[in-house]
């Protein structure tokens, strides 16, 4: 609230601005973002109040906007009614999750012929406040599933300029690990090598749940198995293991298209078994191609069948 105060101007009038309004807090995807570790150690983001309007009908300034970005991929959740609020998959694509304030009006605003001198004026509005859960699902157009230690981070390696942690005990691939594998002429895709699964896996056993999310955001599946450990009639198994872990996690898993491929075919109890394996898995409708990480041999045949899986010849 203020009034024109000038020499020779005794009865100035009314001249208190407006507020300023108060910043809104966006969430955005960036392509250059990786992880959502920098908002574990800030969690609380709070903006600037919007400026009080001011003598002589200036209005105040508006508070900035804070952008929060996010790798693609982030899903943004209400953290008491757990409704997804946005899935932000491309880059550059934001949402508002909440508002500023509305700054109020001067008693300017107010003036009128029968009410030439207002001594109020309209407060503003308080900004929103709300709590996010954010879920990271990576984006990948093929994901490598299938049980602990059967060579996924091995063969992603090989495709791959990706480097993942590669040993020989269970559970070594803590983190999925992306790698853009090349084919044709300046063509490329994205593969995701997803932790191990076991059997309860949908339940939160060994890696659980954690990881089983990235797997939504596939357009393919490549199902990797080892049948140099066990019997050969394991293979079946193992198979009916993973996938029955897909459909509890999420009943749009299974419908997604795989590709199935026997790895350590350089062993010789691996050759031995191989056909075996191969027309067992025919006579189920579905073709299983034999290769080796270690040697690169049968990769290419691999490779060739997820193209065609994806549609990109």
């Amino acid at each position: 609230m203020s009034f024109r105060r000038e020499k020779y101007v005794p009865r100035g009038g009314p001249d208190g601005g407006d507020g300023g309004k108060g910043g809104d807090v966006l969430i955005a995807a960036s392509a250059g973002h990786r992880t959502l570790l920098d908002l574990k150690y800030k969690p609380r983001h709070v903006l600037r109040h919007g400026q009080h309007g001011m003598g002589s009908n200036q209005t105040g300034r508006n508070s900035l906007d804070l952008v929060i970005p996010v790798p693609r991929g982030t899903v943004v959740r209400d953290a008491v009614s757990g409704d997804v609020l946005a899935d932000l998959v491309r880059d550059g694509q934001s949402f508002i999750v909440a508002r500023g304030g509305q700054g109020g009006r001067g008693n300017a605003r107010f003036a009128t012929s029968t009410n030439q001198a207002p001594r109020f004026a309209e407060e503003g509005k308080p900004g929103e406040e709300r709590w996010v859960l954010l879920e990271l699902k990576l984006i990948a157009d093929v994901g490598i599933i299938g049980l602990p230690n059967v060579g996924k981070s091995t063969f992603l390696s090989r495709v791959s300029a990706a480097r993942p942690k590669i040993a020989d005990y269970p559970f070594t691939t803590l983190t999925p690990n992306l790698g853009v594998v090349a084919y044709g002429e300046h063509q490329s895709f994205i593969m995701a090598d997803i932790p191990g699964l076991i059997e309860g896996a949908h339940r939160g056993s060994g890696m659980g749940d954690k990881f089983l999310r990235h797997i939504e955001r596939t357009s393919a599946l490549l199902h990797i198995l080892d049948i140099s450990g066990e019997q050969s009639e394991t293979a079946w198994k193992d198979y009916q293991t993973v996938n029955r872990e897909l459909a509890l996690f999420s009943p749009a898993l299974p419908g997604k298209p795989q590709v199935v491929a026997i790895n350590k075919n350089d062993l010789p109890l691996t050759r031995k078994r191989i056909k075996k394996v191969v027309d067992m898995f025919q006579d189920k409708g579905i073709i299983a191609l034999p290769f080796s990480a270690v040697t690169g041999k049968g990769i290419k045949d691999v490779l060739r069948e997820i193209v065609h899986v994806l549609g990109l010849t």
